[in-house]
């Protein structure tokens, strides 16, 4: 490839990746705030955060910024979610908007902990009051603090989710031409990913859950893979569903990853889509290396003792089509409600279960959809109709 035509695959990659997150400013918090009646919001939720992010100064409203930090930080978000909210989407004031809660989701308060063991009790007594669970979501690129915050609300609102909400923000530069910068920045998180996960794993939490998007996966896969090498891959059994969504890793790198973490005893899922544009530039940024988020042989990767679901055929939320996970959030949910029995969706039934996801999905979509699911023990082509 010619100087002249990288040139051309990043610049492209840049104006095309800005659905990624699509924001010019990455405010959380409003300027002002419209007050409306009880009735309209449908919800409160309560996000927990870890994050390698530092605090935002020169914008307060940012909260956290894009800029790394060489320690953790940790706070909770409280975000209300209007009543007129529809599955699938973030509804969200922008620019220098009012933020109206009847219609937006509204980041209502923010609390700081001083540190770890402060942060520790407060997440450890919200998981022990809501059912002994916790979800933990890793963004992906291009991702501001407030993107990570409302689509991990969005999710858990969505879902349903019965436990504990905890966004692990690493530090995104939230910019369309910051992807190098992101990937040394996921690489510098690792270490704290694995850290936020053994603390977890100390409270009274039954199934530690993880979703991760686009580049937010390599970050949990190392996490993962570091946990095994010290031989507590599943977090003394806590460990529950791994969802890797449109995941931006080079398909050899995982393969080695995979290697190293051994066949997972717990479900472990892969959720790819060829059409997803966002991946297709990546690869050529990457030397025009597949990336695993749109890898064309799904046994391949099935035979690593992962679930590979393919939602090529599914409708996508955006033109990119890179964040189906979110834009079709029956997916997650239906995952959400096998988690009061996590040992029900262990490998001696993967394929009753898969099926129910299929046709769970194939209705979200509200159209004829294909979802072809390959499993290490079979191959299941649902279609479905709206």
């Amino acid at each position: 490839m010619t100087v002249h035509s990288k040139s051309f695959v990043v610049i492209a990659f840049a104006l095309l990746v800005a659905g990624c997150a699509g924001r010019n400013t990455h405010d959380l918090l409003n300027r002002t705030m419209v007050a409306v009646p009880a009735s309209d919001i449908a919800a409160t939720h309560e996000i927990f955060v870890a994050t390698t992010r530092q605090k935002a100064t020169k914008d307060p409203r940012q909260v956290f910024d894009g800029d790394r930090s060489l320690t953790t930080s940790f706070a909770r978000v409280d975000v209300t979610v209007p009543k007129s909210h529809k599955v699938g989407m973030i509804e969200r004031v922008r620019g220098s908007a009012n933020s109206n809660p009847a219609k937006d989701f509204t980041a209502k308060d923010v609390a700081f902990y001083a540190d770890a063991p402060q942060f520790a009790k407060a997440v450890g007594a919200d998981i022990a009051m809501r059912g002994d669970r916790a979800l933990v979501f890793v963004h992906g690129f291009n991702n501001g603090f407030d993107d990570g915050i409302y689509r991990l609300t969005q999710i858990a609102h969505d879902t349903k989710y019965p436990g504990t909400p905890v966004l692990f923000s690493w530090a995104s530069s939230g910019k369309t031409t910051g992807y190098i910068y992101d990937k040394e920045s996921a690489n510098a998180a690792r270490d704290d990913l694995e850290a936020t996960l053994r603390m977890l794993a100390k409270t009274r939490a039954k199934s530690i859950d993880i979703v991760a998007h686009s580049m937010g996966t390599w970050v949990t896969m190392e996490a993962l893979r570091q946990l095994a090498i010290t031989g507590d891959r599943d977090l003394h059994g806590k460990l529950g569903y791994v969802i890797l969504a449109s995941p931006d890793l080079d398909v050899d790198v995982f393969k080695k990853q995979m290697i190293r973490y051994g066949k997972p005893d717990k479900p472990f899922a892969i959720l790819l889509s060829a059409d997803d544009r966002a991946l297709k530039l990546s690869s050529l940024i990457s030397g025009d290396k597949p990336r695993v988020g749109d890898y064309g042989d799904a046994a391949d990767l099935a035979s690593y003792g992962v679930s590979v679901v393919d939602l090529s055929q599914t409708k996508g939320g955006d033109r990119l089509n890179h964040a189906k996970f979110a834009d079709n959030p029956i997916l997650v949910q239906l995952l959400g409600d096998r988690l009061r029995a996590p040992a029900g969706l262990a490998s001696d039934e993967p394929p009753v279960q898969l099926n129910n996801l299929g046709q769970g999905l194939g209705k979200a979509v509200g159209s004829v959809a294909e979802i072809v699911i390959t499993t290490p023990f079979k191959v299941l082509t649902i279609a479905t109709g709206g």
